[in-house]
């Protein structure tokens, strides 16, 4: 469909406005009489037109054969019905999912060193067996988790870059099996859902819930987003087609489960993305077994239907490597992230450096002070400016305090070569790298709390009390990170809606 011109063509169009005609003459007549001129005169949007698609057509006129076809533009997805707001979105995005079999503080280090590597932009994680739930930052990566309270089983994640860091809205950290994370976007905003389903050999009521609870997290997220929900799902859909939900290059035979994720995904509209598109079938599988010899599809991306053309494709990446059975599973995306600006953080001081000359300025500053007749609040007033500038203008800032990476560098280049040995299908040497990068891990990791247990000692010698117990608690790894979850006054999670 041609989008429709600017150029007023009539003057019975007025933006909104009654139509008018001139009382001279019939209004019948007067529409024919103006449709008549439309018709014989040459549309002015017909070079260049596109259709919904983004696909050009081209004018076969002489005096066009000398220009070269545009490239190819893929529009933002229209849900209004307006074709008019379609618009050419050029901002590719990369979202992915992997199941890691495990992720300790350490090898936090190589998913984002594969992440960067690979342009993953959100990431969702299955299998975290972290304990406990909230948000924290790690370098240039945030990370949103949701773990049970004691026992290291299941528990999920979504990280962000810092290129998508700041259109984060919120999120809702529902359980260890699934954690959803919103971003603002343009023209509608996006949610990011990381599920982790139970196997196939879980009881038929554990599975019933987790879709249950998976419906209720769909029931909290605005229905106008551009809904992406990623993760294990530990079911076959197959390569038969099923209209409207998956493609025909799925791989192998549906199963029970499989049967019951398309079912979910034909009651929330739902396409299962990495089914629609045609790749080998190294490309296609995302969990292999331990011996090697079966391979399956059982992760999945699903994305909302009518939202399917933003997608680009969708494959998995066998060279990323964390030692895991599962391959990473991305998928690109043509949409609008918007990009919020960083909060400002507050200054801080670093209260173990303060100069000789700060007392002095405080001093200087304190004896000019007229106290006389003055009322509590202005002086109060006038103390506090004289503390912080003063303060601000000697006092040095204190460093950001980072969270330790005890993975040395030796370590971190035998995971490379690990990963270079899968990609060659060198498994013998994969092997061999793997089992050699455990025990630099575990040597590491020694080295790295004797030297805490050192520093602490000598901390406890020079009497610096403060230091020293903050050190304790940070060699003891007792770790609170903040819960994005506003509450109402009986405890219960509040919405943003509800919020609002």
């Amino acid at each position: 469909m041609v989008e429709r011109s600017d150029r007023m063509w009539s003057t019975g169009e007025g933006n909104g406005k009654t139509l008018q005609y001139s009382c001279l003459e019939n209004p019948m007549n007067s529409m024919k009489r103006q449709n008549d001129r439309i018709l014989k005169e040459e549309c002015p949007r017909l070079l260049g037109a596109q259709y919904a698609t983004g696909d050009q057509w081209r004018n076969n006129s002489r005096k066009n054969e000398g220009i070269e076809p545009k490239q190819k533009q893929y529009p933002v997805v229209d849900v209004t019905g307006d074709r008019s707001k379609v618009q050419c979105c050029e901002e590719q995005y990369c979202i992915g999912t992997w199941n890691v079999r495990s992720m300790n503080q350490g090898k936090l280090e190589v998913v984002k060193q594969e992440m960067a590597r690979v342009n993953v932009d959100i990431l969702g994680i299955s299998e975290l067996k972290w304990t406990g739930m909230g948000e924290f930052n790690s370098d240039d990566h945030y990370i949103y988790y949701c773990g049970q309270e004691s026992l290291r089983r299941n528990g999920v994640a979504i990280m962000v870059n810092k290129r998508v860091q700041n259109a984060v809205l919120g999120c809702n950290l529902k359980n260890d099996r699934m954690i959803s994370v919103r971003f603002q976007g343009k023209p509608l905003n996006i949610t990011v859902i990381q599920a982790y389903a139970p196997t196939s050999n879980a009881e038929e009521a554990e599975v019933e819930r987790f879709y249950e609870d998976l419906q209720d997290l769909l029931e909290l997220t605005p229905k106008k987003d551009v809904l992406f929900i990623i993760g294990d799902w530990n079911a076959k859909v197959g390569s038969q087609e099923t209209p409207g939900v998956t493609g025909k290059f799925g791989l192998g035979v549906w199963n029970e489960s499989g049967q019951r994720l398309i079912e979910f995904c034909q009651e929330n509209a739902l396409v299962i993305a990495n089914t629609l598109f045609q790749q080998h079938k190294r490309r296609l599988y995302t969990w292999t077994s331990p011996d090697g010899q079966h391979r399956n599809q059982i992760d999945y991306i699903l994305c909302s239907q009518r939202w399917r053309s933003s997608i680009q494709s969708a494959k998995t990446r066998p060279g990323a490597d964390y030692s895991s059975d599962h391959e990473l599973l991305i998928t690109k995306f043509r949409l609008k992230l918007k990009k919020v600006g960083k909060t400002t953080r507050p200054f801080r001081y670093d209260l173990n450096q303060i100069p000789y000359d700060y007392t002095v300025e405080v001093r200087n500053r304190f004896k000019g002070l007229d106290l006389i007749d003055r009322v509590p609040d202005e002086v109060w007033m006038e103390v506090h400016d004289i503390v912080q500038e003063t303060g601000i203008q000697t006092i040095p800032m204190g460093k950001k305090c980072e969270k330790a990476n005890w993975l040395s560098g030796e370590a971190l280049q035998i995971a490379v070569k690990r990963r270079e040995a899968k990609s060659k299908g060198e498994k013998e040497r994969y092997k061999h790298l793997n089992a050699e990068f455990q025990r630099i891990a575990r040597r590491d990791e020694k080295v790295f709390l004797s030297d805490q247990c050192k520093e602490i000692e000598e901390k406890n010698r020079m009497g610096k009390t403060r230091d020293l117990f903050k050190k304790i608690r940070d060699t003891k790894g007792t770790f609170h990170a903040k819960k994005g979850l506003i509450k109402d006054r009986n405890g219960m999670d509040l919405t943003e809606s509800e919020i609002k």
